[in-house]
């Protein structure tokens, strides 16, 4: 049997962490010490993420590694900013140092891939649950807020939408092969960090879409006082989402599926065509799907529709 600190040191603890990574002390004190770049906003954020409602508890443990690093890195790049360092915290049913093996792999693969140094956890015994904390830099005045949006601004989308929901699906059939492109988008999404940074400067609001394009737009046309005219027949769907779901069934899972993780932006249209060589230039489409309007509310969709995730049963929408 592993004690906490067992599963701490060996699978939790960095390969790596030094200077180079802001890092002065890390994992194995009571706090860990981070040097910050001089200058530089902090920008701080944190998911929490629970078995058998924000994924599946059998699904393969480096898949849960890698998603709940990732929907919180998805919360720095709608703010255009760095990742630089995490924590996290693990509740675990049992303490199996298998299944903890396979999770720190696609953990630590995403601080890899992402820059991320993971600085500091804890361990307990209890439901399954996953919560990290991300840490990230944006220079002063550049940070991507949902506030900015503007009358006439264009509304553009990162990548395509839909997937999510449409490896969930698959997955309630009985889906299991990571290499299928649904079940990859719902169970090891990409945080768009480097579309964020490409878009300082350009975008002049943006959040990212873990709720549902229409949940989420709606909370960005709150912040900004504004309204939208939504284009549905834009959307740009996601691989394999027609033929898993049906026409009809893939454009609601676009609009208010959830779990995408891409960006949902306003532009200024002068803007419009350098954002979009930016992001293409990541290999990363940013299709417009919509205009801001100075009129509260959103057109373009029937009021009706779902209004995407909440996260307590009977929740007013």
């Amino acid at each position: 049997m592993h004690s906490e600190f067992d599963l701490i040191t060996r699978f939790l603890a960095p390969a790596s962490a030094g200077s180079e990574a802001g890092v002065e002390l890390g994992v194995g004190d009571d706090c860990a010490l981070l040097e910050p770049t001089p200058g530089e906003r902090l920008a701080v954020s944190v998911d929490t993420s629970v078995a058998d409602v924000h994924f599946p508890a059998s699904a393969p443990p480096h898949a849960i590694g890698h998603r709940a690093l990732a929907v919180s890195l998805s919360d720095l790049a709608a703010m255009g900013a760095r990742a630089r360092w995490c924590v996290m915290s693990l509740t675990l049913p049992e303490a199996d140092g298998d299944w903890v093996a396979g999770f720190a792999d696609g953990f630590h693969a995403l601080c890899q891939t992402t820059g991320v140094a993971l600085t500091g956890g804890d361990v307990s015994r209890g439901e399954l649950a996953v919560g990290v904390t991300v840490m990230g830099e944006v220079p002063p005045a550049m940070a991507l807020t949902r506030a900015g949006a503007r009358p006439g601004d264009c509304l553009a989308v990162t990548g395509f939408l839909g997937g999510g929901a449409g490896g969930l699906a698959r997955w309630g059939e009985g889906e299991r092969d990571l290499a299928t492109s649904l079940l990859r988008r719902y169970l090891l999404p990409q945080p768009r960090l480097a579309a964020g940074v490409a878009l300082r400067g350009l975008a002049s609001s943006a959040i990212d879409i873990s709720d549902g394009l229409q949940a989420d737009l709606g909370h960005l046309c709150q912040a900004s006082g504004v309204g939208v005219v939504l284009s549905p027949d834009a959307l740009p769907l996601a691989e394999g989402l027609v033929e898993a779901l049906g026409e009809p069934g893939a454009r609601q899972a676009a609009l208010c599926g959830g779990d995408d993780y891409e960006l949902l932006v306003t532009l200024p249209p002068a803007c419009l065509e350098e954002a979009q060589r930016r992001l293409a230039a990541l290999g990363l489409p940013l299709t417009e799907i919509g205009r801001i309007t100075a009129e509260p509310g959103m057109s373009g969709v029937e009021a009706s529709t779902s209004p995407g995730w909440r996260h307590f049963p009977g929740e007013a929408p």
